[in-house]
């Protein structure tokens, strides 16, 4: 079975941090697309290796990425 997450990736000092907001896994690179292959990599551990509870309770259902206005300084 396969599952579409979602991939948050910002830019961190010299590299890429990742993070998955469904079930709270991060990872890194040094470019956007070494810092995604890598959530991969860390999601898929982390699914063949969580028990099902701990996956039922780390997983959020719904996501929203999206942006907000607010006025600065």
């Amino acid at each position: 079975m396969t599952r579409q997450l979602t991939a948050i990736i910002e830019k961190e000092c010299d590299g890429y941090v990742s993070f998955c907001p469904e079930v709270d896994v991060a990872s890194q690179g040094d470019t956007v697309d070494e810092a995604r292959t890598n959530l991969k990599e860390a999601l898929e551990l982390f699914f063949e290796t969580a028990s099902p509870a701990e996956i039922k309770e780390r997983f959020h259902e719904e996501v929203y990425v999206t942006q907000v206005e607010v006025a600065v300084g």
